[in-house]
């Protein structure tokens, strides 16, 4: 087991095995014939980009060339002209001394907002040579872009969203694959855990708030041997999205990302957690930052939480744009930043912060199972923390840290829309009582 630190890259040897739910997507993409496309993967840095493409091509393809345009830079320099799919394959044989057959080789663009060109190039390989599997990865993709000169190939790529490891896949981890599958039967059953079990996977739960779901992370967790700890390692990954910040955003907008970023922890402390300018500078106003949490969301730091003013279908017809949430998109980044560990998560003095991290945590798992984030607002008085659309219904899902869950505001929402029911997310063991589903905090991965 190795998890070591490299400039910007913390090298992972200890992932090697770790069982990811996007694999299984990407199976399906390697198995499409004449539908399939290029695909892209999208993903903050360090979620395990690198790792399931490398699998993917080392489980069912009998080669793989792997292009890092930013590790090896030179290779750039090869598409700046023709960008054809026969003179990619030509370059790419050629530079890798390797032969590309079709349905045999898995041909790998990682950290492809380096190269646009590169990125532009995938349009060829859908048009022009459909046989091929290629697939894309890109750390600040979203970032990247949003750059007017890049030329994004729409409506010839597939693409995938990759999230940091939920807490379903941190079990399988941990090698408690049976814990997991009991957390799901319980949840589609709305069955009582038995209590042993209930106080193992809060337990569980709590911890895995503390380390988060970055690879690495819970590889040092879960090998002793680990050369760096997984508070070492937590820590460089905030450094390592800060020094991001300073080389990859436009100069003029640098500080006001940092800025923006270090007001997360005063924003979500608030009892009302919607984003305030006036905490990340007196006078700040949204002309002035608007484009600083834009790089934020893009770069897959934070995950964006939107008002919405009505509890009716479609909600994004009832959206207030104007008001929104932000949350860390990784729960071990923010313990990082606020200096959070078990012991003190834990603690009697600390049961607001235990809300705060539920909130945040509920938030990175619905938004890795594919959901929208919104919230609901009445005139300042009631608040819903997310409204997810599910079976094509709007249900609210109310979220709390501990075992006190009454609620003015779910009633308030309960009697003016009429859900067909609704979640409230607690320490509480699994139930259904009067339409309102509960589900513990280890099971949010099950919505």
């Amino acid at each position: 087991m190795i998890v070591k630190w490299k400039g910007s890259i913390i090298e992972e040897d200890g992932v090697m095995g770790m069982r990811r739910k996007i694999t299984d997507r990407l199976m399906q993409w390697r198995g499409k014939t004449a539908s399939r496309l290029p695909l892209l993967l999208y993903g903050a840095r360090q979620v395990g980009k690198t790792y399931v493409m490398q699998e993917l091509g080392a489980d069912c393809f009998r080669n793989t060339v792997y292009v890092n345009f930013e590790a090896d830079r030179s290779i750039s320099d090869f598409f700046e002209n023709d960008i054809h799919a026969e003179m990619v394959l030509k370059i790419l044989e050629g530079y890798y001394h390797t032969k590309i057959i079709p349905d045999e080789t898995l041909i790998i663009f990682d950290e492809i907002q380096m190269c646009e060109r590169a990125l532009a190039s995938l349009k060829y390989f859908a048009e022009e040579a459909p046989e091929y599997h290629v697939i894309a990865a890109g750390s600040l993709l979203g970032v990247a872009l949003k750059r007017e000169q890049y030329s994004f190939p729409v409506g010839k790529i597939q693409i995938e969203h990759m999230h940091p490891m939920d807490f379903e896949e941190y079990l399988w981890a941990k090698g408690k694959e049976l814990l997991a599958d009991m957390i799901r039967a319980h949840y589609e059953k709305n069955q009582v855990l038995g209590e042993a079990i209930h106080k193992e996977a809060l337990s569980e739960y709590y911890n895995y708030c503390i380390i988060g779901g970055m690879p690495a992370v819970i590889a040092a967790e879960t090998a002793p041997a680990a050369t760096l700890n997984q508070q070492e390692i937590r820590q460089m990954l905030l450094d390592s999205y800060i020094a991001d910040m300073a080389k990859y955003a436009l100069p003029g907008e640098t500080v006001k990302i940092f800025a923006t970023y270090d007001s997360l922890p005063s924003q979500l402390a608030k009892d009302s957690k919607k984003f305030q300018y006036k905490l990340i500078k007196s006078g700040a106003r949204a002309s002035q930052y608007g484009d600083s949490i834009d790089w934020l969301i893009r770069a897959g730091i934070v995950n964006k939480c939107v008002k919405c003013t009505q509890g009716f279908m479609p909600p994004s017809a009832f959206l207030d744009l104007t008001a929104f949430k932000l949350y860390y998109s990784d729960t071990g980044i923010m313990s990082a930043r606020t200096g959070m560990n078990l012991e003190r998560l834990m603690s009697s003095e600390a049961e607001r912060f235990r809300g705060i991290f539920a909130e945040n945590y509920t938030a990175c798992a619905l938004r890795t199972n594919g959901y929208e984030l919104l919230y609901w607002e009445s005139d300042g008085t009631a608040e819903i923390d997310f409204l997810i659309i599910k079976d094509d219904h709007v249900i609210p899902v109310e979220c709390k840290s501990g075992n006190h869950v009454k609620s003015r505001s779910l009633a308030v929402y309960r009697e003016k829309y009429q859900p067909a029911y609704s979640i409230r997310i607690s320490a509480r063991n699994f139930g259904m009582t009067d339409q309102i589903k509960s589900v513990p905090l280890y099971a949010v991965f099950c919505i």
